[in-house]
């Protein structure tokens, strides 16, 4: 499951097992990402609420499939393959196209967006790269690169969210050495209108 111990489904007591409940999928499946932080609950509960508010909320107005792309791509320039499957397989879900899922794929593997996607989201996955590889050498002209090319700046945020969420969930999982055995790929909490809901479907 991970490199540290964990506390199993049916061992959880108090605190940990109702964020178990409101993280689980079926037959009370929890992600290995969210059984690694089981011994301290309350991180659990602040990676699920982030997650939650960044990926699978309402209010974003960028359509989650992109988002899921976004995921997918950060989580390839890390080399996380835990969270490449899990959100190619949420990505493919939402696109509900085999063949077009895998051409993205194979897009972001290669780094050739030109045929996949619209300008505007190629500089998406550019001003991702450079957050994910060379944050420090960003400057306003990403920013403005991104606001020419057609997002407006609620929706830049949203791509800078999305971007620095996979950052931190790709490290927590290579950290930790979680690996995806067990795992049902491509769940998420996907009752956008309901923030407070993080079952996994």
């Amino acid at each position: 499951m991970s490199w540290i111990k964990h506390i199993p489904y049916d061992q959880a007591e108090g605190k940990l097992l109702k964020l178990y409940k409101r993280v689980k999928g079926p037959d009370n499946n929890v992600d290995n990402i969210m059984l690694a932080h089981s011994l301290r609950p309350h991180t659990m509960e602040g990676h699920m609420a982030l997650y939650k508010n960044v990926l699978h909320h309402l209010s974003n107005e960028i359509p989650k499939w992109f988002l899921e792309v976004l995921g997918v791509y950060t989580s390839l320039l890390n080399q996380c393959e835990y969270c490449v499957e899990h959100h190619y397989n949420g990505m493919s879900r939402l696109i509900k196209d085999d063949k077009r899922s895998q051409a993205i794929r194979l897009a972001l593997e290669t780094e050739n967006f030109t045929s996949d996607f619209e300008e505007k989201q190629s500089k998406a996955l550019e001003y991702a790269k450079n957050l994910t590889v060379n944050a420090h050498k960003l400057t306003k002209n990403a920013v403005i690169d991104l606001r020419n090319s057609g997002w407006d700046d609620g929706e830049i945020l949203e791509i800078n969210q999305v971007v620095a969420y996979f950052n931190y969930a790709n490290r927590t999982v290579l950290g930790l050495g979680v690996y995806s055995e067990g795992d049902i790929l491509g769940l998420s909490p996907n009752q956008s209108h309901d923030p407070d809901n993080w079952q996994h479907q």
